[in-house]
């Protein structure tokens, strides 16, 4: 089958390319007076597997994707497909749902679950991508038909045919709120966010509208991929010439690779070098960077490991600097992940709650990655701003500040911890470090200096003295770190 390639978003909102509507011959081909038994396609039938796996049992659309494309031997061309499929319609679910309603006649409650995830990835390619509207529509008619019959597939024609009378930015026109009532609700609806997600994002970014529109349209893009060359084993230079990406800008060991599956790299497949945001390298560097007060005895603690990727590039560079690291972790699925990404580097890795881990106090410097919301990564797992809610946050503030206080207990006298997560959330930033300075009567260092190399200053980082991340201004996930020195 001859597709064009997807097209997406231009940053502010204008899209590229929008998809031709179906022309006569084109309508004619997908009335129910011409059914004719057709081959499923094997690229929108993974693709509707993973957003039914989604929908049914919660699975993560990260995860199952890539097992689907080995396991039906899926690549090249039609595995780029399959994922921008899955991941897009999977991101765009809210604003897709919305639409459906609207061209059905009926919420997308009242729609069979099978059905609904067919529409989605229809809509999906009538609004967002450039393939053609006959491909689009007849390729999810046969998808329903294989499974449901010609009724189901006749109402899928249907609402399709009448998506496909508009592109996007009308229907988004018609349906979201308007901008003079509630212009946060208008974004949020424009880019594919909940609103109160939107929100957090307004009130992290200072109020902001232009910020806000830059950072929704930055989490609604397809995330590009890092590499992180592990130190000692491997420099940057030598894995953006492996791989033919380009080093980072920020992290003295990041490479952002153009596009392929990282899996299939050498350096990847022997554990020199890994998958992992920008943003976390910087955050797993800061702690080796931080200052301390005396010598640095080599105690070196990453309380929440799992699943291992900061404790793979603390581990490379505890070994450089003849330190040794421990790493905590509640699971001991997720304890084994670290072991088998740490290998020979100098860490031991201790099944236990962060919170009551057992360990002997006195240590130099700790990582404090603490379990979030993961609203600063939703542009690498699609669906997870359909399944976060606000009471998740509520919840994890306790959690977080319980193990910042125990980090606190386990750092010596004129150690650090570097506390991070990967939200913007004010709730699980600013306030839970706030809070737990006041109790403790912790020292908050200025984290900013700990993001530079070679002098030179990540920009955009405000005045301090913690370090918030974005994608739309740094192009990494939107991580937060504080430092905290014990006094």
């Amino acid at each position: 089958m001859s597709e064009q390639r997807p097209a997406h978003r231009r940053s502010g909102g204008e899209r590229v390319n929008r998809p031709s509507r179906p022309g006569r011959a084109e309508r004619r081909g997908t009335t129910s007076g011409m059914v004719r038994d057709k081959a499923i396609d094997p690229v929108r039938a993974t693709a509707r597997d993973v957003l039914r796996a989604v929908r049914e049992r919660d699975a993560y659309a990260n995860l199952l994707l890539p097992k689907l494309l080995r396991e039906r031997r899926i690549t090249g061309r039609d595995a780029a497909l399959a994922t921008e499929l899955t991941y897009g319609t999977a991101r765009a679910q809210g604003v897709l749902d919305a639409i459906i309603a609207a061209a059905a006649g009926r919420a997308v409650a009242d729609i069979d679950g099978p059905v609904l995830d067919v529409l989605r990835l229809g809509a999906y390619q009538l609004l967002r991508t450039r393939i053609g509207s006959h491909a689009a529509v007849s390729t999810s008619v046969d998808l329903i038909r294989s499974e449901a019959g010609q009724g189901p597939a006749g109402f899928c024609n249907a609402v399709l045919r009448k998506i496909s009378q508009r592109d996007e930015d009308l229907w988004i026109d018609e349906l979201a709120p308007s901008m003079a009532d509630d212009l946060i609700g208008n974004m949020a609806f424009r880019y594919a966010h909940p609103r109160w997600i939107a929100q957090v994002f307004f009130d992290a970014l200072g109020g902001s509208a232009g910020q806000l529109q830059a950072a929704l349209a930055a989490d609604d893009a397809r995330p590009p991929v890092h590499l992180v060359a592990r130190p000692g084993l491997i420099s940057a230079e030598e894995l953006a010439a492996i791989s033919g990406g380009d080093e980072g800008r920020w992290s003295p060991y990041c490479v952002y690779l153009p596009g392929g599956d990282p899996g299939d790299l050498e350096p990847i497949r022997e554990g020199l070098a890994g998958v992992q945001d920008e943003g976390s390298q910087l955050v797993a560097r800061a702690v080796e960077v931080a200052p301390i007060d005396g010598d640095d005895g080599g105690r070196w603690l990453d309380l929440c490991a799992g699943p291992g990727g900061k404790a793979a590039l603390l581990g490379a560079l505890a070994d450089i600097d003849g330190a040794r690291l421990d790493a905590v972790e509640v699971s001991e699925h997720r304890a084994e992940l670290i072991r088998k990404v740490t290998g020979d580097f100098p860490v031991t890795v201790y099944v236990a709650d962060g919170r009551d881990s057992g360990l002997e106090p006195g240590y130099d410097r700790i990582l404090l990655d603490a379990p979030c919301s993961g609203l600063g990564s939703l542009r690498r797992r699609p669906e997870a701003r359909w399944r976060r809610t606000p009471a998740d946050v509520t919840e994890l503030v306790v959690l977080q500040r319980e193990l910042l206080t125990a980090a606190l207990r386990l750092v010596r006298p004129g150690g650090v911890v570097i506390y991070s997560t990967c939200s913007p959330h004010p709730a699980e930033t600013t306030e839970v470090v706030a809070a737990v300075c006041a109790q403790t009567g912790a020292e908050q260092l200025d984290a900013r200096a700990l993001v530079s190399v070679d002098g030179r200053e990540v920009p955009g980082l405000g005045d301090g003295p913690h370090v918030q991340l974005w994608p739309h201004l740094h192009g990494t996930d939107a991580m937060f770190l504080a430092a905290l020195r014990r006094g």
